[in-house]
Order: C-alpha cells, then structure tokens, then sequence
C-alpha cells in the first residue's frame, strides 16, 4: 500500500529543495535527484540557471524560454505546459520555468533587476 504524503513526512520536491537549499550550490547528487524526479524539465531549469536566465523584477520573477518568458509566481507559470500539460493534484508535476526558479531562488543565481517588468514588457 503507498504511503500517505500527509503529516511531516516532506514529499520528493521539498527533499531535494531542503538538500539544495542546505548545500547552497547544486551538487552531482543534488542534479541527479532534479533529474531523476523531473525528467528533461529538470536538465532544462538547470541549464536555465546555469545561463542566467532566471530574472527577478520589482514586480514579476521571469524565467527566460526558447521562444518566450514566462513569468513564475509560487508554483505556477504562465507556459503552456503549466496550463495544458500537467497535473495540478501531482507536487511533482512542475513545468521547468517553476523548476528554475526554485533552484536559483536556493543557490542565489538570480538576475535582479530594479524596474517593473510590466514596463520593460511594453518595449519588447
């Protein structure tokens, strides 16, 4: 019988967020963990962090995509995949811009930028 994910008992996410945020810095077995639970949405937040592409706004986190930015706020993301693709009841089931910005958030890989991103969002 599967155990319940109720109580103290902190699911997959919260452990390698905790190991992460404890190690400061992402480790080989920290990556592994990313990757095994997330899959190629987890290579590609790291790839994301490791390229700066994880921006902080007065007003907006945006994590810079392929095609897009998408803007992150708690675990939602305004990605086609947060929308369509995955399934809300599954803590596990993040798409890789929330990913990103959990693991720059631990490891203080942020791009900080002072100005409203809804301004700067009007120029491009």
């Amino acid at each position: 019988m599967p155990r319940s994910n109720s109580g103290s008992d902190p699911d997959p996410v919260e452990r390698w967020q905790a190991t992460l945020e404890e190690a400061g810095r992402l480790t080989p077995e920290i990556v592994e963990r990313i990757s095994r639970l997330h899959g190629d949405r987890g290579v590609r937040a790291i790839e994301a962090v490791a390229e700066g592409r994880v921006k902080v706004y007065r007003d907006f986190t945006i994590v810079v995509g392929y095609e897009d930015e998408y803007v992150v706020e708690g675990q939602g993301c305004t990605c086609k995949d947060s929308e369509f693709n995955l399934d809300p009841d599954d803590p596990t089931d993040l798409c890789w811009h929330v990913l990103a910005v959990s693991i720059a958030r631990r490891v203080g890989h942020l791009d900080y930028h002072d100005m409203w991103y809804s301004e700067v969002r009007e120029f491009l």
